[in-house]
């Protein structure tokens, strides 16, 4: 699957794995020393999240069901919590400065390719 971000034309990710389970959404990023350019979490379903115990900082978009950005976190470094967005359905963890790099930002409407 291919993230992109269709009012830009920029490619978010070109590797999406996906967290559906309750043990995937648990361990998350967890584990790992890095998120490689081009790869992503998408965890649904997921209205908040944690980098508690993550060794690096990561960019998060929370998208509402329909894949439009309800709110965008750039640069979340580890140990920290983000509040609950009643409007996002799923949450995308991105490597650091994916967001600024697209030009992603809150409202945008993003799409799936397969």
């Amino acid at each position: 699957m291919i993230l992109r971000n269709p009012r830009t034309g920029a490619v978010l990710a070109q590797r999406i794995e996906r967290a559906a389970t309750p043990l995937a959404r648990l361990r998350g990023l967890l584990g790992r020393r890095s998120l490689p350019e081009g790869e992503a979490l998408l965890i649904e379903p997921c209205d908040s999240i944690h980098t508690f115990f993550m060794l690096f900082a990561i960019d998060a978009a929370f998208l509402s069901r329909e894949l439009r950005v309800v709110r965008a976190i750039p640069g979340l470094k580890p140990w920290r919590a983000t509040r609950p967005h009643r409007a996002a359905s799923l949450v995308v963890e991105l490597p650091q400065g994916t967001l600024a790099r697209t030009g992603t930002r809150e409202g945008d409407q993003l799409a799936v390719d397969p």
